[in-house]
């Protein structure tokens, strides 16, 4: 097989993210952390899921793995249909290019853009000539339509966040990996970029992984994943945000994950 090309998907792509007893550990011997224990996930397409634990718990291993960012020590993360490990570096930098967007609480943007440059960046990166209107609508989305002409660092913390976000949502993906990305936003902005992710679920079929300690930011997935200690405690359905806080409160308080 051509390694240098994506690989023939693995099963059907009914599943855009799916973890198959996926394990984790960082260094050896006896310092030794495991970060995932033999965790199996599947996540639907257009499905709306958050991860939730204890500082430690590996939410973010969890989403890392998930999304090829992290190689798993044993088991197998397959994503949008392809298994990863059976990708090189290069087919699996243009399959996440191409089919799956990520905002992280480091905004990734590119200082001497603009905001509508950092929106269109994507379609750049993946060879396809960008459309300014797309990404005059997703800076509008998030309420940033006066700032498109303005670079990052004319920016707040709060505004370059909602700028990754609408890189995210322009690029129409298949998946998104989303982690902890309200962590720069007020409560009222947060609110109306989380609407837009569900609206993204339902509307358009995207499937969303969101890492997140926020109990309301939870509310709005249709599901909700407890991590502790590098296991999955429980999965839930959607719930308010004070039935997420209730069962958050009954996990123990530390954990060795990541």
């Amino acid at each position: 097989m051509n390694r240098a090309a994506i690989s023939t998907p693995a099963r059907a792509p009914t599943a855009p993210v799916v973890l198959e007893r996926v394990s984790k550990t960082y260094g050896s011997g006896a310092g030794a952390v495991t970060a995932l224990h033999e965790t199996d996930l599947e996540l639907p397409k257009g499905s709306f899921t958050a991860v939730m634990g204890p500082s430690g718990s590996g939410k973010s291993t969890l989403l890392h793995c998930a999304a090829g960012l992290d190689t798993p020590t044993t088991g197998r993360a397959i994503l949008v249909g392809h298994d990863l490990s059976g990708l090189s570096e290069d087919a699996l930098t243009r399959l996440r290019r191409e089919r799956v967007a990520f905002v992280f609480q480091s905004f990734n943007l590119m200082p001497a853009l603009t905001a509508a440059q950092n929106v269109e960046l994507p379609a750049v990166l993946a060879g396809r000539r960008p459309v300014r209107r797309l990404a005059e609508d997703a800076l509008a989305l998030v309420g940033l339509s006066d700032r498109s002409g303005h670079r990052p660092g004319e920016l707040s913390g709060g505004q370059q966040q909602r700028v990754a976000i609408a890189r995210a949502l322009a690029a129409n993906s298949e998946v998104l990996f989303a982690d902890e990305p309200s962590g720069a936003l007020d409560s009222r902005t947060a609110a109306g970029v989380f609407e837009l992710l569900r609206e993204a679920v339902h509307r358009q079929g995207q499937t969303i992984l969101m890492t997140t300690h926020d109990p309301v930011a939870a509310s709005y997935a249709d599901s909700v994943i407890f991590l502790f200690d590098g296991r999955i405690e429980e999965q839930r359905g959607h719930g308010s945000a004070g039935e997420i806080a209730s069962a958050l409160s009954r996990l123990p308080v530390t954990g060795h994950g990541r």
